[in-house]
């Protein structure tokens, strides 16, 4: 069993940055693909970016490329989710999930722990 929490949203104005971070519990965290989705009002769950247990490897969505960055810290069982140049199509709920001992995914039902999300609103 692995249990997110979310934290770092907030409201932020249209070109500014923040930081998500994700805690995770348990001992085998380095095991864990991780990513990160994002949900808007009124649209599907949609990809943003997700990290290999060790690190070598992270992919993001396409138009997130560039000011988007996930990293993990497996020490402090944490995810990090850094954004910058916001824009107000970024409004969203970001959610950080878990995929233990597999490669990492772009698809949701692909992982298998969820948190219950971070609110980030970017306002024009």
């Amino acid at each position: 069993q692995v249990q997110l929490v979310e934290s770092g949203g907030g409201l932020v104005q249209a070109g500014g940055s923040l930081s998500l971070s994700c805690a995770a519990s348990g001992r085998t965290f380095s095991a864990n693909a991780m990513g990160w989705f994002r949900q808007a009002p009124g649209k599907e769950r949609e990809f943003v970016a997700t990290i290999s247990g060790g690190s070598v490897y992270s992919y993001y969505a396409d138009s997130l490329k560039g000011r988007f960055t996930v990293s993990r810290d497996n020490a402090r069982n944490t995810v990090y989710l850094q954004m910058n140049s916001l824009k107000p199509e970024d409004t969203a709920v970001y959610y950080c999930a878990a995929r233990p001992n597999r490669p990492t995914s772009r698809e949701a039902r692909e992982y298998d722990y969820w948190g219950r999300g971070t609110q980030v609103t970017v306002s024009s």
